[in-house]
């Protein structure tokens, strides 16, 4: 009788913790499978699909929402920011970065190249081209009905004003070393020569009489120079200079441009700029020994204020930022878009000692159940 009532216990037992490790097991499965709904014909077998894979939508968007409300907040990132050792790090990562830059053997042609842009030069100097052209027409086609006086700066007027004497004392002094020289003497005397020499008659023989063996050369050229030194011979080129200026400045603009050509007009600006942005020691200097001398304060000083700038500037600008990401939808697409098959893979990688407890515990649970209802069963028996 002892033995009959032993084996009932432990068989309830068994049974019990069959079924409770076979529960705990079967409901630990169903969290994920199946993946998709069974169905027997019309009718949908309850608890299909598995609960995670149902609910997959929801939890998405709780999980965005999560990520955006909690994790990742305007707050959270703002102090990221302007965390001192942040800046710190990304300053080090941009000095070292811009240092190997700074560094390099290969030019800007060379980089250019590397991204697939080929004939960088030629390129930049089209579009400087283009740009002075579109610059020249934007502002030509404003001025061109007016005065040349009310395009050109007030500034640049006063200083040209200026320069009229130092130009008249130029010129003065350039003929003045002309006429003194060996080859003014002779220009002096060809011209002598060529004035006696077309004067006929009485006239041409009463010049000879009268200046007889002298070189008119000798009496003409102190002469000259003494009326090119004089100051009045200076005040009236001034005047003539600046008689002919204020002409120019009264004529508009179109008829400048006219007379000096449009087209030789934008030659000269694009050689102008082309010199002096000088293109071809940009493209073919390694970018080493262009950068050399700012290479210092470039690491030393630029990058960091840089990168606090670029900090700043991100704390101020993350909400917004924020906003046009749509982290939430982000998530949720992310969620959405995941493999069930992998994210089981994942969860069951991560938690597999504590689901085999929880199984276990089934196990224990369902045998201490079963060990109970047998004691139950044998006094009321």
């Amino acid at each position: 009788m002892s033995m009959e009532i032993a084996m009932t216990i432990i068989l309830m037992m068994l049974i019990g913790a069959l079924i409770g490790g076979f529960t705990n097991y079967l409901a630990i499965k169903m969290l994920f499978k199946p993946y998709k709904a069974v169905y027997i014909g019309k009718w949908k077998v309850p608890f299909t699909p598995g609960l995670i894979p149902k609910r997959r939508d929801e939890m998405a968007d709780q999980m965005g929402k999560l990520v955006v409300n909690h994790l990742l907040t305007p707050e959270s990132i703002k102090k990221k920011f302007i965390n001192a050792q942040f800046r710190s790090d990304m300053t080090g990562l941009v000095q070292k970065e811009l240092e190997t830059i700074l560094l390099s053997k290969k030019s800007a042609e060379d980089i250019l190249e590397a991204f697939g842009i080929a004939d960088g030069q030629a390129k930049a100097e089209n579009r400087i081209n283009l740009l002075i052209e579109q610059k020249y027409e934007k502002i030509i086609s404003e001025y061109r009905s007016r005065p040349l006086k009310d395009v050109i700066p007030q500034a640049l007027l006063d200083k040209m004003d200026e320069k009229i004497p130092a130009i008249s004392s130029t010129i003065l002094q350039k003929g003045i070393d002309y006429f003194s020289s060996i080859e003014g003497k002779l220009r002096i005397q060809r011209m002598a020569d060529d004035f006696v020499r077309e004067r006929s008659g009485m006239l041409s023989n009463m010049l000879q009489m009268f200046m007889g063996n002298i070189n008119i050369a000798d009496k003409i050229q102190p002469e000259i120079i003494k009326f090119l030194s004089n100051e009045g011979t200076s005040d009236l080129i001034t005047a003539l200079l600046q008689r002919e200026w204020d002409k120019v400045l009264e004529m508009d603009t179109a008829v400048i441009e006219e007379q000096l050509e449009k087209e030789q007009i934008l030659s000269v600006l694009k050689n102008i700029a082309h010199k002096v942005i000088n293109l071809e020691n940009l493209f073919k200097t390694p970018i080493s020994s262009f950068m050399a001398p700012y290479r210092t304060v470039l690491i030393d000083e630029v990058a960091p204020k840089s990168v606090q700038m670029l900090s700043d500037w991100l704390s101020e600008k993350t909400e917004m930022f924020m906003e046009r990401l749509r982290l939430a939808e982000i998530v949720r697409e992310q969620v959405s878009n995941f493999s069930v098959e992998r994210l089981e893979e994942m969860v069951f990688s991560i938690i597999k000692s504590e689901l085999k407890m929880i199984t276990n515990l089934g196990v224990l649970l369902g045998g201490i159940i079963g060990l109970i209802q047998g004691f139950i069963a044998i006094l009321i028996n």
